[in-house]
């Protein structure tokens, strides 16, 4: 990250923020040098040399990166439908909009494609100083799985207060970038879930590259929840640009056989006195299931006074099926309050289980409690007892064909 950006200075559509180039053969010695840009080009063809295409193919990603001169991304070939309160606002926006760019820009290929190939964002906006009188719902829903683009941007205006889901349904091969804008004194809970359609789970592929920056004494709970798609990949990336702000990345998936789903975070504590807390929870069973967890925590210089901690959980419920767990910690200075990491990827817990039979519970029902009872802290997370309710239903789905 630049000076200029770590001041809130935005960077202009098209620039390259490090010196690192497409051709560059110096090693990265930290998270924070990856290349960034908005264009293709600028980004060399992905290979499983790179740290962060170290799970996933160009093969696997159904053209969403732009391979050839004429496999070219188009704009989002789906529906968006909003429920908005009285307090929030859409439109879209070109890279004219100060809001365009202002949360950050693609570190990886895919991103720098879609970026490009969505010359409009869809701006979701807080008004300034007010708190939702209920959540702000957008659903995207699309029925094609050509290969396209979307840009979506919330901008959580100062003293703002208030919860944005996204929610994506449908079969699609989607390219998605994702800024998330908190304003100073502003709170804001964002919700993004990926949930494809159950006959369709092995034809989708997603990739969501998440951008938030926080102002000043800001708040950003931000929830990931991930149930559908052949490859799906969400990279959130959380950035303080000013004293006295918090956020807690949360998530929750569940991968069936042949599925691969990946969340790769990255917390950048740039400026002194904040607060982070990444807590994710997965759960898989079949033949084949992948999971992928990769949890970067930057603590620059700068950044006295930070606490963080991240946190990953990971339950098998079958053989042939695997989770990678890398949590990362980088400290530059020890004027810190705290910092820390955990991961952990097995099997049922034997005590949990034998105590729920001892009180008359059959083992799958026991086996399928213990699953609720793992995944729920996440799901509570939400506010929205519809969107609960309707990820519970779909979690107690996947556990009556693990049982199968």
């Amino acid at each position: 990250m630049t000076t200029q950006e770590l001041l809130g200075e935005k960077v202009q559509p098209g620039s390259v923020a490090h010196a690192h180039g497409a051709g560059s053969e110096v090693p990265l010695q930290t998270r924070s040098e990856r290349v960034r840009g908005t264009k293709v080009a600028e980004f060399a063809q992905i290979s499983k040399r790179e740290e962060q295409w170290k799970y996933t193919s160009s093969e696997q990603l159904a053209g969403l990166d732009v391979p050839g001169e004429d496999d070219v991304l188009s704009e989002f070939l789906g529906d968006i439908e909003t429920k908005l309160p009285e307090q929030a606002t859409t439109s879209w926006v070109g890279a004219h909009n100060a809001a365009f760019g202002a949360a950050g820009i693609p570190e990886d290929r895919v991103s720098a494609a879609a970026w490009e190939a969505a010359e409009q964002a869809y701006l979701i906006t807080l008004a300034a100083d007010q708190k939702l009188s209920c959540e702000a719902q957008v659903t995207l829903t699309s029925h094609d799985t050509t290969p396209s683009a979307l840009h979506v941007i919330i901008d959580a205006k100062q003293g703002s207060e208030g919860t944005v889901i996204l929610d994506h349904k449908g079969s699609a091969a989607l390219a998605e970038n994702v800024e998330i804008i908190v304003g100073d004194n502003a709170h804001l809970t964002v919700v993004s879930i990926q949930d494809w359609d159950s006959n369709q789970k092995h034809t989708s592929v997603h990739t969501s590259a998440q951008y938030a920056k926080l102002g000043r004494n800001a708040t950003l709970k931000h929830v990931v929840v991930t149930l559908g798609g052949k490859l799906v990949r969400v990279t959130p990336n959380a950035v303080f640009s000013a004293p006295g702000s918090s956020v807690d990345l949360l998530g929750l998936y569940f991968a069936d056989a042949g599925q691969q789903m990946e969340h790769r975070l990255f917390v950048d504590h740039a400026v002194p006195n904040c607060k982070s807390r990444v807590t994710y929870k997965g759960a898989l069973q079949g033949k084949n299931a992948h999971t992928i967890w990769v949890g970067d925590v930057l603590i620059r210089a700068a950044a006295e006074g930070t606490d963080t901690y991240e946190l990953n959980r990971n339950l098998l419920l079958t053989d042939n099926a695997r989770a990678d767990s890398v949590p990362n910690l980088e400290i530059e200075t020890g004027q810190i309050e705290g910092a820390g990491h955990a991961s952990a990827s097995g099997r049922f817990d034997d005590d949990q289980l034998f105590y729920l039979q001892a009180r008359g519970i059959n083992e799958n029902e026991a086996r399928r409690l213990v699953v609720r009872g793992f995944l729920n802290e996440i799901i509570q997370q939400i506010g929205n007892d519809e969107v609960e309710a309707r990820l519970n239903l779909a979690i107690e789905n996947e556990l009556v064909r693990s049982n199968s």
